[in-house]
């Protein structure tokens, strides 16, 4: 090889390169070296957009842990005025709900309508669809925040309360793992609370035709009954188009049914337009049962979805709203 780079010593520019690369070709034995870059360009081209896609749900994961850090950081510098202030995490609350804000505007183009319907005081339960990733569900807690100066105590699954360093997250946002007695106690405090009846198995099995898999539970329904307060539904529109879940393919939801593990992947991270529709409240009855008030809520969901999403979702049609105001209505 030694000789060859003598040879190719006395060359200028572009023959130069094609001495080196012919050289490297004879000492290697891999023959023409064109080939195999092109193929290499060749499946940089087709496998980046499937690498971008999967990975744009972790960043959503380390916005996450970007939060936790804040927080943390936030505890530490304010450490002597924890002794004299209640209220010592508004101001981190207030600041992440502002970056949270920020992200859905950018990105997604975030809306709510109906904002109103969320009481400046008093108890509410809001029952929402729960997509891949519920990312419209933390634009929706964001803007609470900021306009209306209320925190939204929320139930999430068991298995988030297992994740590495999300304890200081979860309990700043006021998030339970869901006994209803702490839900009926959190109501009856007074605060908002936020949950979705449908779910980890909602959000790794519904599909872009937004079917609600709520199943027969109805201990949200009790706990409004018990708590006697009234239900408001939501839904945000194109969630299923922001982030998808491989859950539907048979060995995912295997798994998922037999060991109640969300391992599905989720892929996505689109920034298709977000908007968040809240329904109008339905009251607190006496009269109704738990079983009854479900299905009724269930109704007033579904309403939402044929009212405000066409099915089945389509993520080019989503992007393209985020140039247009046209949305669904009947």
């Amino acid at each position: 090889m030694s000789d060859g780079n003598e040879s190719c010593m006395f060359r200028d520019g572009a023959e130069f390169v094609a001495c080196i690369f012919h050289t490297f070709e004879e000492w290697s034995g891999l023959g023409p070296l064109e080939d195999y870059l092109s193929y290499l360009e060749y499946l940089a081209w087709v496998f980046t957009p499937l690498v971008v896609v999967f990975i744009l749900p972790f960043l959503i994961v380390i916005l996450l842990y970007l939060s936790i850090l804040f927080l943390h950081v936030y505890k530490h510098k304010n450490q002597l005025r924890e002794a004299y202030s209640n209220n010592l995490w508004d101001g981190a609350r207030k600041t992440l709900a502002t970056l949270w804000d920020g992200h859905g505007f950018i990105w997604h183009g975030y809306e709510i309508h109906g904002m109103e319907k969320i009481p400046d005081e008093g108890a509410a339960l809001i029952v929402y669809y729960h997509g891949a990733i519920p990312i419209d569900y933390y634009y929706f807690l964001a803007n609470v925040i900021i306009q209306k100066g209320r925190i939204v105590h929320s139930v999430a699954d068991h298995f988030l309360f297992k994740v590495p360093g999300f304890k200081l997250l979860l309990e700043v946002f006021s998030v339970i793992h869901g006994p209803q007695q702490e839900c009926v106690k959190a109501l009856k405090s007074g605060h908002l609370l936020g949950i979705s009846p449908g779910g980890v198995r909602e959000a790794l099995l519904s599909d872009e035709t937004y079917p609600l898999l709520w199943g027969k539970r109805k201990g949200f329904a009790q706990v409004a009954i018990d708590s006697k307060v009234p239900i408001i539904p939501m839904f945000t529109q194109n969630v299923r188009e922001g982030f998808r879940s491989l859950g539907g393919l048979s060995f995912f939801r295997w798994s998922y049914e037999k060991f109640r593990v969300p391992m599905a992947p989720v892929y996505g991270g689109f920034p298709v337009k977000f908007r968040t529709y809240l329904g109008d409240p339905i009251p607190y009855d006496p009269n109704i049962s738990a079983a009854e008030l479900a299905e009724k809520t269930n109704q007033a969901v579904q309403a939402l979805i044929d009212r405000h999403q066409i099915i089945p979702g389509n993520v080019l049609r989503a992007l393209l709203e985020r140039f247009h105001s046209r949305h669904k209505e009947k």
